[in-house]
């Protein structure tokens, strides 16, 4: 069965839910998980159903607004999170290992790839997840002048545990996974986290396809899709 790893995103101490990125439109989300959007209630809601780790995206902090990683803390004795907070380079993927188990690089904020280079020098890659970030398409990289395919070499070389292959365009959406993106990245297909936009019936296409884990938020938090099936 295709593991299933619940994601929320943390705006001002709340759970939030949009669609394609556009952060600025996120409103408290309704889950079937808990009847508040609080970040506690619905980790224990999630437990209580199976989950045994799960996303957090802390979008203020990554947008530089305020930060949720008390929150994160708190989670994390109750499910151990795989976290998002922006990770730009080592100081800061140092830093956030005491608040999370596994730490997010995502290449939307990372400064370079020595920095990446560097993490991977540093730490076991138990706690590393390097997340491609991708819109329309192409590597979503402020600070970083790299094709995707550039990056997928980078990858193959430092040889990750864990890879999350966002596609943005696609979050809440549910329109299903990125053909095209799977295909780019076939032969690190054993190490893929597939995120972004799926729904139900995409579960059982990946599944046949090899994948064996997915981040899933919006068709996880209305119910159409139940975390143990």
């Amino acid at each position: 069965m295709i593991k299933k790893i619940p994601v929320i995103d943390l705006k001002q101490h709340q759970a939030v839910s949009g669609k394609s990125g556009m952060r600025d439109t996120y409103k408290p989300l309704n889950t079937v998980f808990a009847p508040s959007a609080n970040p506690v209630e619905i980790a224990q809601g999630l437990k209580l159903n199976g989950a045994d780790e799960m996303y957090i995206a802390d979008l203020d902090l990554i947008e530089s607004q305020g930060h949720n990683i008390n929150d994160v803390k708190m989670v994390n004795t109750i499910i151990p999170v795989i976290f998002d907070g922006g990770v730009k380079n080592l100081e800061s993927f140092e830093f956030f290992l005491e608040y999370a188990y596994k730490i997010i690089v995502p290449t939307e904020t990372l400064e370079s790839v020595d920095e990446l280079r560097k993490i991977f020098e540093k730490y076991p890659k138990e706690r590393i997840v390097v997340s491609v970030d991708t819109k329309n398409n192409e590597l979503l990289a402020k600070n970083m002048d790299m094709t995707l395919s550039e990056f997928k070499e980078v990858l193959i070389e430092l040889d990750p545990n864990d890879i999350i292959l966002l596609d943005i365009t696609g979050v809440g959406t549910e329109k299903g996974y990125n053909e095209y993106l799977l295909n780019e990245f076939e032969e690190l297909k054993d190490k893929l986290i597939i995120a972004g936009g799926l729904n139900k019936d995409s579960l059982d296409e990946l599944e046949s396809l090899g994948i064996k884990r997915v981040l899933i938020g919006t068709s996880l938090h209305s119910g159409e899709v139940k975390l143990l099936d």
